[in-house]
């Protein structure tokens, strides 16, 4: 049976401006998402490019994965800061061509006192080399098979790591009986990899950023039979229509960050609800 889904839409105010190519309009005071004992949330930040996941626990410990484009990183601190995130002990970074400076993986690992970074085993030798040696984050190779606890009752574990172009590392988080899978890779031989895992019925399915014509096959959608989709796409980019097509075959409920603004996903132990902050206020608001 499909888990109940509670879809509330936010229109607060907020004071806080974000850079003027995706502006906040209205005033919001900094989100309260009240997590308790045997809950997480999971949010799909909004920023007019690249992606970034906020994950959030009942000890106030805040895990991001990914970490926006190039030129986001003003958006990205404004929703964390939106998010009450002071601190962060775990940066992902899933992708092998990351597209962030020396400037702002160093500014980040400050700011927010990250303690470790996980990435693919052809990133950490680069990442290494961008850090300021006088901070001290540790960066972790994960690699096929990798299962780490990253929050009470919540696990991390790799389903696919690839160094092929459009691969990079895909892993699911295991929450009481939500699944959550968050994949970066659209190569035919991450596809081919990934139906022979045990990823049957996931509750949230986070596609790909720029995924393009034929990328994602119907086989591969129907197999992961997700009752919620995200999509990341800056304002330019368009998904493959088939590939929404696919989802809809599946009855998943989808969200994009284009549409919907930031997304997050509150998790008990038996049920979620689902939050929209749209990234511009209505005008009759």
């Amino acid at each position: 049976m499909r888990t109940l889904l509670i879809l509330l839409t936010l229109f607060i105010n907020t004071s806080l401006t974000i850079e003027a190519s995706n502006p906040v309009t209205n005033t919001i005071e900094n989100i309260d998402l009240n997590i308790k004992d045997h809950e997480v949330a999971v949010t799909f930040l909004g920023l007019s490019a690249g992606e970034a996941t906020l994950i959030q626990g009942a000890n106030n410990e805040n895990i991001l994965v990914n970490a926006g484009g190039k030129e986001t990183s003003a958006e990205l601190e404004g929703w964390l800061f939106l998010y009450d995130v002071k601190e962060i002990s775990k940066l992902i970074l899933t992708n092998n061509e990351q597209d962030l400076s020396e400037k702002q993986i160093n500014r980040l690992v400050s700011k927010y006192n990250i303690k470790e970074i996980f990435t693919t085993p052809e990133s950490a030798g680069q990442l290494i080399k961008k850090l300021d040696p006088t901070l001290k984050a540790a960066v972790v190779s994960w690699t096929v098979g990798t299962k780490k606890t990253i929050l009470p009752e919540m696990t991390a574990v790799v389903q696919f790591v690839g160094n092929n172009l459009n691969e990079g590392m895909d892993f699911t988080l295991d929450f009481f009986n939500h699944r959550i899978f968050l994949m970066s890779s659209f190569s035919p031989r991450a596809e081919e990899a990934l139906l022979k895992r045990n990823l049957e019925n996931i509750n949230v399915f986070k596609i790909p950023n720029y995924v393009v014509e034929d990328s994602l096959s119907e086989k591969l959608i129907q197999y992961l039979n997700p009752q919620i989709s995200i999509l990341f796409a800056p304002e330019e980019d368009k998904h493959d229509p088939d590939i929404l097509v696919d989802l809809h075959e599946t009855w998943s409920e989808i969200y994009s960050t284009k549409k919907h603004g930031t997304i997050t996903i509150k998790f008990t132990d038996s049920n979620y609800e689902v939050i929209t902050l749209p990234i511009e206020a209505d005008e009759e608001n």
